[in-house]
């Protein structure tokens, strides 16, 4: 009898090792799997952001200017640009391209897609820098009332056919634009740009700062001062997309 119980302990235990060991092979397994997407992930974040310390090497210019965080590219897509420098004016031109091109590469203007281009302006003081944005206090200047929603009021205005919906964020003046005979596409995006703006930031101007949407991507742009710089965003058709690399300047 002792020795059956024995036997019956010892098997019991070999079992138990073994489960224990398929335990922990499935957890190995199951970490380097996490481990694995992480990376995946990493890299995928590390090669916009070392896309964009390289195009901040190429501005050879005492400009100290910002870059965005990041940029929206289409998955498998790559980050890249064409720099031109000035005394006092750096301009980049943000290429989207299904291959890994260089910066300044002569082909990118026939085989890559433009996402944008930004302009930033040296001024010699800040008073000089601050004459360049077009900032509306649109709650003086009136206009018909419309709720944009999260407690936002805009003011519509118009004039040689076009229709304009403004408000203000903090010291941001932003706008939408439509043609008078389609009143409903302007309210439409200045309502998405308002939510847009609940959960992301624009950056901070030092003073003022100006969006203008248009509902027919030909006429976006955004411009903001950081004491003596301006920034300037534009050639970005989609007016959500501008709102979306402007807001990757927040720091």
């Amino acid at each position: 009898m002792k020795k059956i119980i024995f036997l019956f302990l010892l098997l019991s235990m070999t079992i138990a090792g073994a489960c224990a060991d398929q335990a922990t092979n499935h957890q190995a397994h199951d970490n380097k799997n996490d481990t694995s997407v992480r990376q995946s992930n990493t890299d995928t974040s590390m090669t916009q952001t070392e896309a964009l310390q390289q195009i901040k090497e190429q501005i050879h210019v005492n400009v100290p200017i910002k870059m965005p965080t990041a940029l929206p590219i289409a998955k498998g897509s790559f980050l890249t640009a064409t720099t031109r420098t000035d005394d006092d004016l750096v301009e980049i031109i943000f290429y989207e391209s299904k291959e890994n091109m260089p910066i300044n590469d002569i082909r990118l203007k026939n085989s890559a897609t433009v996402i944008g281009r930004l302009l930033v302006k040296q001024y010699k003081s800040a008073e000089g820098a601050s004459t360049q944005i077009a900032f509306d206090n649109f709650s003086q200047n009136g206009g018909q009332k419309i709720d944009l929603g999260y407690n936002i009021k805009g003011y519509q205005d118009a004039g040689a056919g076009s229709l304009w919906t403004g408000w203000n964020e903090g010291r941001w003046s932003i706008a939408s634009h439509t043609r008078t005979d389609n009143p409903e596409a302007g309210v439409k995006l200045a309502k998405q740009a308002v939510e847009y703006l609940e959960s992301h930031m624009l950056p901070i101007p030092k003073q003022y700062g100006m969006a203008q949407l248009d509902v027919y991507q030909t006429g976006n742009l955004i411009v903001w001062q950081d004491e003596k710089l301006v920034y300037t965003l534009d050639s970005i058709k989609d007016p959500l997309k501008a709102l979306e690399i402007a807001t990757a300047f927040y720091q």
